[in-house]
């Protein structure tokens, strides 16, 4: 399975190389004003795709961790109202060798 995962990777990452190789031109931004910027072109769509994924990364894991968190408190719940209570103290006895005399009154 890691192989796989590794080979997926890399495929990916060969795509990804031959794609800037075939596309590497400057492309002219306008910023504001009478301000542009020449941006490579693959640099531009990484820089756009990260802007799009990055927040809902962090979004993804901060729900992650909230159900995590959830789930976690739910099972400790779950184990202290199924938990089977100690068994009562044994009752006190009086030590066999004292007598115990009723009230005479």
């Amino acid at each position: 399975m890691q192989f796989l995962k590794t080979a997926f990777w890399v495929v990916i990452a060969v795509a990804i190389a031959l794609f800037c190789k075939a596309n590497w031109a400057s492309v002219p931004v306008k910023l504001w004003g009478d301000l542009v910027a020449d941006i490579k072109l693959p640099i531009l769509m990484m820089a756009a795709f990260l802007l799009g994924a990055v927040p809902l990364w962090i979004a993804l894991r901060a729900t992650r961790w909230s159900m995590r968190k959830r789930l976690e408190s739910m099972e400790k719940a779950l184990a202290n109202a199924t938990a089977v209570p100690p068994p009562p103290p044994a009752p006190m006895l009086p030590p066999e060798d004292i007598t115990i005399v009723p009230n005479a009154s």
